[in-house]
């Protein structure tokens, strides 16, 4: 839980994700604190329900993840109604394992306390203002979340209990150094191979497909050569960045707008500060007495910048004689920023006390505001006031568009005509390839919507992005089918010339290999010595058959590997045991085998504990 608001802090955007993940985790713990409710429920474990309500907040929280992580391949995932439909299975299942951990917690009477709360919150980052709790901030954040002290402590208190099990579990789990080593060594392993390769592609001009044999297969493999459904549309795209440049702004706008907002252009005044800090550390009262015994220095006439950089607990300005930063008011510590700006240049303050320690502050430098003069912003304001006049024609032309579009349900013309824009048509695609700008998730989930696709009917308002919509109709429809034989009767007679090709070619691989099992072989084999198991230097079946293949004794050991193109016949000299095991690689496997281990025993005690309960899945909607 304090992970994902740890990340979340970091941005608006991770915030708004964040509420998502949160509530995905927290929803089934903190339901009993809301006491009962009629709303419809996906799950019941136990006799205690999983609403709709807490699976659809999961699984939006979900897809927010995968969009954050997948990028741009998300948006062609999320078209496809039956992988949604899977992920949202998938955050089911995980809030019934929730359940599940959480009733076995409370049978364990494994419990939390208030101390343990407050001390994760304390030491929480995401809570802290340079490196000390803020509790404003943390009052600011969980109420931007939508919680109040609370419910967040009893959302705390239900997602630490149930880390508390899962930790006693799967913490447990080890991996002994005799397992580790054993699996290093066979990783590290190398082995000495020499082959040939049996090319099938000269092959080819030996072998005929009849039509036959074309017709068997293609009806005997119709599955194969399924036609997607496609649609063609008509479209009508508004988006207001193609706009501003149909626009100008005289001069005497630009200045107008200026001398009416003046303020935006108001470079403030900065201040260099430089202070000496010394640090609470354990007892504020010993720290309060050494910045005051380094004040009574300065009051002597000892130097700032030499005292800095002897006794200040900021080595990193220390180092500078005390020198930290240009800042304008209102940026630092209230009582800092209070005792900065207060001062005048080359004066210092009497000793500050901030949520950091104890400062004694210099203002080193003054930098005067000013105002921007026209002449350097003037560009900056016809750029702005330009997309002002493009966003306020574009809601009026969107109102009109969304209106016409809806009156006049059976064609996109008069849409068109009324917004003065022209109606554009696609090409026909698939789900699966739309072609821009038609390859967003909401353009296709419309395209093949009932409304569109089969009443024909002009689809809603599609909004693209910010300033970005577009409505679409269906020009013409192709249904889901099978490809007739004409248009793929090529594919399948060079698929099968290859496949016979490659028969003839494991025929030809299998006589080498008999012949240099007899020791009676003549064909050029190639040598490859301390041969890796991620080697790229040659085809990786041959690699992997390699090292599929039994350690020799007296005898070479010899077998064919498929290749896409032929055959290879494989020699295996000898079996090359590693000297010495790479610890980053030792490290690595000791990692993953943990992990594996951990992920098995959590999976195994989520079966157990649902085999031993009464889980009742509701009908999908």
């Amino acid at each position: 839980m304090l992970e994902k608001i740890r990340e979340g802090s970091q941005g608006v955007i991770a915030k708004s994700i964040l509420v998502l993940v949160i509530l995905s985790f927290a929803f089934t713990g903190v339901s009993s604190y809301l006491g009962s409710s009629s709303e419809p429920v996906a799950a019941t474990v136990n006799g205690e329900e999983i609403s709709n309500s807490a699976l659809e907040q999961a699984y939006q929280s979900e897809r927010a993840r995968l969009e954050q992580q997948l990028g741009e391949m998300y948006d062609a995932l999320a078209s496809n109604e039956t992988y949604l439909a899977s992920v949202k299975q998938s955050v089911l299942e995980r809030l019934v394992a929730d359940k599940l951990i959480d009733q076995a917690a409370a049978d364990l009477g494994l419990t939390v306390s208030d101390e343990q709360i407050k001390n994760a919150i304390i030491n929480e980052p995401a809570f802290q203002t340079d490196g000390q709790f803020d509790n404003d901030r943390y009052l600011a954040l969980i109420r931007q979340l939508g919680y109040q002290v609370n419910s967040f402590r009893d959302m705390m208190r239900v997602d630490m209990t149930r880390r508390q099990l899962v930790a006693s579990l799967v913490g447990s789990e080890f991996v002994l150094p005799g397992e580790v080593n054993y699996l290093a060594t066979i990783q590290a392993q190398t082995r000495d191979i020499r082959y040939h390769v049996v090319d099938a592609t000269p092959l080819l001009e030996q072998v005929s497909v009849p039509d036959e044999e074309v017709d068997s297969y293609y009806q005997a493999n119709q599955h194969q050569f399924v036609r997607p459904e496609t649609v063609s549309l008509d479209y009508i795209e508004l988006n207001a960045a193609d706009m501003a440049s149909g626009h100008s702004v005289t001069d005497e706008e630009a200045k107008t707008y200026y001398d009416e907002h003046k303020v935006q252009y108001l470079q403030p005044e900065k201040r260099l500060a430089g202070h000496i800090l010394v640090n609470f550390g354990d007892d504020d009262t010993a720290a309060k007495a050494k910045a005051d015994a380094i004040y009574a220095k300065l009051e002597a006439g000892e130097d700032f910048a030499t005292l800095a950089q002897t006794e200040s607990d900021d080595t990193f300005s220390a180092e500078q004689g005390g020198k930290l930063d240009w800042f304008e008011q209102g940026v630092m510590d209230p009582a800092f920023d209070s005792a900065l700006f207060a001062l005048d240049e080359g004066q210092y303050s009497d000793v500050v006390k901030t949520s950091f320690g104890f400062h004694i502050i210099k203002l080193l430098d003054v930098q005067a505001g000013s105002t921007a003069s026209f002449d350097d912003v003037k560009q900056q304001i016809v750029a702005q006031l330009m997309e002002k006049k493009a966003v306020d024609q574009f809601y009026g032309l969107q109102q009109r568009l969304a209106d016409v579009s809806y009156e006049v349900p059976d064609t996109l013309s008069e849409a068109a005509q009324e917004v003065g824009v022209a109606v554009k048509t696609s090409p026909e695609f698939s789900r699966d390839n739309a072609p821009e700008p038609l390859n967003a998730p909401e353009v296709i989930k419309a395209a093949f919507s009932e409304t569109v696709l089969l009443d024909g009917m002009n689809s809603d308002v599609i909004e693209l992005g910010p300033n970005h919509v577009m409505v679409v109709r269906v020009k013409s429809h192709t249904p889901a089918g099978t490809l007739a034989l004409e248009q793929v009767k090529a594919s399948i007679v060079e698929r099968l010339k290859q496949d016979k090709a490659n028969d003839i070619a494991r025929e030809q691989a299998q006589t080498l290999m008999a012949a240099i099992k007899a020791g009676e072989s003549t064909a050029e084999l190639t040598t490859q010595v301390q041969l890796t198991r991620f080697d790229q230097r040659i085809d990786n079946a041959i690699t992997t058959k390699a090292f599929e293949m039994a350690q020799p004794n007296a005898e070479p050991v010899v077998d064919t590997a498929a290749l896409a193109n032929g055959y290879a016949v494989i020699v295996l000299d000898k079996v090359n045991t590693a000297e010495t095991v790479d610890d980053n690689l030792a490290n690595a496997i000791k990692q993953r085998l943990n992990s594996q281990y951990a992920e098995s025993d959590y999976r195994a005690v989520i079966s157990l504990l649902k085999a031993q309960s009464e889980v009742v899945y509701s009908p999908a909607e």
